[in-house]
């Protein structure tokens, strides 16, 4: 798309806004030439416009989102009105059309506040307006780009989810409990069941509740443990009052996922993985280190997804930490409304399995 420079604008209406005011502006000396007129407007003109628009940019920076743009802009109308009102003198006695004496009288600092603000006002307005169309096309890409994200993270999630190779496993493992064990393998289907309804119901969502993401993994960890029943071990320790927040849907799942894909699971090295809440604001899920010398290298793609829907759910940052025993991952925890004192919640649940 074709976009005008900034500068370009303002020095092509600098000399245009000078000759308008030289026309339509009364002169205080009428001695002056229409040319020595001129010149002096452009001054003017240049002297206001440039500093008007610093004023403009360093409050855009200095208060840069949408919530701030009340307080951005009115500071940014009273710092220009007092430099409107003050600013010219000292231009005016540089160029000699006032002099020292003219400080102290009140009548100098008014005499052109009316045109002052009646240029500032045009301009103001068409920084404004361009600045509304800038942060509005910027929003609609932003959300573009989600749609894209959100479409590609489902098909992957649904992907490796539904996959026949889980499918596969999962149904040779009920077949081994239906001859060894009736009642389990009741458990087993009807977990799976929940699995699978769990990611058809949440799969197009932001958010969902912790508790509800939770008792997700608990069904999702049962499937994995009938695979591993004596090499995997899970505990999951968050504590009531965290359960009613929100994260992004099937986050955990997926870090679990990528936990037992890249790790060794035997019995003389056990995966052991732990979930549990950081300072009342993050998620951790944290497993013991073993790669495996079989699997190629990681592209990362699942922390990558994850990463992107936080950033557009508000600019949070996961943070991975990799020591030479344990990885960890922390997911910020989303508070969508204002929460009730818990302080007369349960103190902790801690689940074991």
């Amino acid at each position: 798309m074709f976009k005008i420079k900034e500068i370009y604008v303002r020095w092509l209406g600098i000399p245009v806004l000078a000759i308008l005011i030289t026309i339509f502006v009364k002169h205080d000396d009428h001695d002056l030439t229409f040319l020595q007129k001129a010149l002096i407007s452009t001054v003017f003109a240049a002297y206001y416009w440039n500093v008007a628009f610093f004023i403009f940019i360093y409050f855009r920076k200095k208060f840069p989102e949408i919530r701030q743009t009340p307080k951005r802009l009115m500071i940014t109308i009273l710092s220009l009105s007092t430099f409107l009102i003050f600013g010219g003198v000292p231009v005016r006695l540089i160029l000699g059309l006032a002099t020292i004496s003219d400080f102290a009288n009140f009548d100098t600092y008014f005499r052109f506040v009316g045109v002052n603000f009646a240029a500032a006002f045009l301009v103001g307005s068409v920084y404004e307006a361009v600045y509304f169309f800038e942060n509005w096309q910027s929003t609609i890409r932003i959300n573009e780009a989600l749609k894209t994200q959100q479409i590609r993270m489902q098909f992957e999630v649904l992907q490796n989810q539904m996959s026949p190779h889980f499918l596969f496993n999962s149904l040779n493992t009920l077949t081994a409990l239906i001859a060894e064990n009736h009642e389990v393998a009741i458990e087993f289907t009807q977990k799976l069941s929940d699995v699978y309804r769990y990611i058809l119901q949440n799969k197009d969502k932001e958010l969902v509740p912790l508790d509800e993401e939770l008792e997700f993994v608990k069904d999702y960890m049962f499937l994995l443990q009938m695979r591993y029943p004596d090499n995997l071990h899970a505990n999951i320790s968050v504590a009531s009052q965290y359960r009613r927040l929100y994260i992004a849907p099937l986050t955990i799942q997926m870090l679990v996922e990528n936990a037992i894909k890249h790790n060794v699971i035997s019995r003389a090295h056990p995966l052991n993985i732990d979930i549990y809440v950081e300072n009342g604001q993050s998620v951790v899920v944290k497993n013991n280190l073993m790669l495996k010398n079989s699997v190629k290298k990681s592209t990362k793609t699942g922390l990558v997804n994850i990463r992107k829907r936080y950033e557009y759910l508000g600019k949070r940052e996961i943070d991975v930490i990799t020591t030479t025993r344990n990885f960890m991952v922390a997911i910020p925890l989303i508070k969508l409304m204002k929460e009730e004192d818990f302080s007369d919640a349960k103190a902790h649940e801690s689940i074991n399995y």
